[in-house]
């Protein structure tokens, strides 16, 4: 290991980005060293990934699998734990450089609470974290002075056409949608459309989870959320456009009218990659975009009376408080629901809506109450969901 080399935690490291960003550091062995990977319950994966890249630490959430774990890699000088705690208390090691927080949903807030408390850059891929604690996340990076790399596709092309505008106010932010595999159908087509029709993106290869709130545009409502407290904006200043290419991964609008844009062709591995090696660029195999190959780049407005999950986002950021929070944890049971096939696609944002009515409003939270929040939000929404029959609650 040269001194250049800095160590990353992979919080997540068996989802979608987690192996993507493992991509980035076998290419890249040179300038990166995988030193902590994290998985929910993906054992197997798990114990793949450290014998081959022989972290410092392998932590596994799903404590059942423990045991096996640390047998198949007992031969091995990595160290290897068990649960969820596990994760706040490692991720504050002081030979971590950077912790790429990948985790699905509410679980990565508190360990990315842990790491900037440590001192630790985040790279961010775990959007719910800006969703339910924008503000305390904001608050808490400026005061320890640590950066907030974001790694959402979206999120990386908007801070990178920021880069030398510092003195430049934003006027507008444009965060582009692929539109999801369901753009151009109405209500009555989304009624009936199954868990296997929902998770087939047309241009991204992503979990479950984010695939389907991309089919019900929840994950752009979420990444508008997430833009207000990256970027220092109002709910006002965002803009979202359909652009079912996903060449234009986003823009950003001047005071003076022009317009910057971050393209490319649709690969996960160039955000991770930016933000770990920020603000140097390094060279890449990747495929290069040929304009002559998309004659066509196409731009509309995003339906949002058929997909109302982006307009009860927009309404969520601007009541603001724990408002965030509420639509986060009932987006997140009622995403299970429907991939359990316990509810319908429609009915999903009957159940976000419902709970953004009824579950208590704060507009000043504290972390207690973020984690209070998502409980409550939590148990409603499961109840909801069980309460009504699958007719009625999809209607």
């Amino acid at each position: 290991m040269t001194n250049h080399t800095k160590n990353i935690a992979i919080l997540g490291s068996t989802g979608s980005i987690g192996t993507q960003t493992l991509e980035v550091v076998r290419n890249n062995s040179n300038l990166f060293r995988a030193f902590l990977l994290t998985a929910h319950s993906n054992a197997d994966l798990l114990i793949n990934q450290a014998i081959e890249f022989e972290p410092e630490y392998a932590i596994i959430c799903d404590q059942s699998k423990y045991q096996e774990v640390k047998a198949a890699l007992a031969h091995l000088p990595v160290k290897v734990l068990a649960g969820h705690q596990a994760i706040i208390d490692t991720v504050t090691h002081p030979d971590i450089a950077i912790v790429l927080t990948a985790m699905v949903g509410f679980a990565g807030l508190e360990p990315t609470i842990a790491a900037i408390k440590a001192g630790k850059d985040i790279a961010l891929a775990n959007k719910e974290t800006l969703v339910v604690a924008g503000e305390l996340i904001t608050g808490l990076a400026k005061q320890h002075g640590v950066k907030i790399l974001p790694v959402d596709s979206e999120h990386s092309a908007i801070f990178q056409c920021l880069a030398g505008e510092e003195a430049n106010p934003i006027e507008k932010l444009i965060i582009t949608a692929s539109g999801g595999p369901f753009r151009g159908r109405n209500v009555d087509f989304l009624a009936n459309v199954t868990r296997e029709d929902a998770l087939k993106h047309p241009n991204w290869v992503m979990g479950a989870k984010i695939t389907i709130d991309s089919a019900s545009l929840m994950n752009k409502g979420l990444e508008v959320i997430e833009a207000k407290w990256l970027f220092g904006v109002e709910a006002d200043q965002v803009e979202v456009i359909v652009h079912p290419q996903s060449i234009v991964h986003s823009l950003v609008q001047f005071r003076d009218g022009s317009i910057k844009a971050q393209m490319g062709l649709p690969d996960m591995k160039l955000p991770i990659q930016y933000a770990l090696t920020y603000p140097h660029r390094i060279q890449t195999n990747f495929k290069r975009f040929n304009f002559t190959d998309y004659p066509n780049l196409t731009f509309e407005k995003p339906d949002l009376d058929t997909f109302r999950n982006l307009s009860l986002a927009f309404a969520a950021l601007k009541q603001g408080g724990n408002m965030p929070c509420i639509i986060n944890a009932a987006n997140e049971v009622a995403v299970a629901g429907f991939l359990n096939h316990t509810i319908g696609f429609l009915a999903m944002s009957n159940v976000i809506e419902e709970c953004m009515q009824q579950i208590n409003y704060i507009a000043q939270p504290t972390l207690s109450d973020y984690l209070n929040t998502d409980k409550e939000t939590r148990i409603f929404a499961q109840n909801l969901i069980q309460q009504l029959p699958l007719k009625a609650i999809q209607l």
